[in-house]
């Protein structure tokens, strides 16, 4: 997908309704929108493979080693399949935590870097 694909998405209903078409071309142009679009795609390609990665491993183990995941850990009743299941479960929260950090600095930055540029 293009950068200006990817940004008609993007500002879909946001910014058409009050900007005119060349306006709208003009921030479609601006390179703090494009810095914008393709930092925030590659950081949310970069969390989903790695969530992706996590969760498929997970599902492999299950699927080819139980006896692994059967384990008691430490002497107890749990099992290393739970352990590991909560850590799957606690990733995504902290990816989640990760991308909104981000989405609350740099990108914010970044946007409020291009509304001063359009004059909005």
């Amino acid at each position: 997908m293009t950068v200006n694909a990817t940004a008609a998405a993007a500002v879909e209903g946001r910014i058409t309704a009050d900007v005119g078409a060349s306006d709208y071309q003009a921030i479609l142009r601006n390179p703090n929108f494009q810095t914008l679009v393709s930092s925030r795609n590659k950081f949310v390609w970069t969390l989903s493979m790695l969530m992706l990665f996590i969760y498929l491993g997970f599902i492999l183990l299950v699927a080819f080693d139980k006896a692994l995941l059967a384990q008691k850990v430490a002497g107890g009743t749990t099992s290393l399949g739970i352990v590991l299941g909560l850590g799957v479960i606690l990733s995504a929260f902290i990816l989640t935590g990760i991308y909104v950090t981000r989405a609350n600095s740099r990108f914010d930055e970044l946007t409020e870097r291009l509304k001063r540029e359009v004059g909005r």
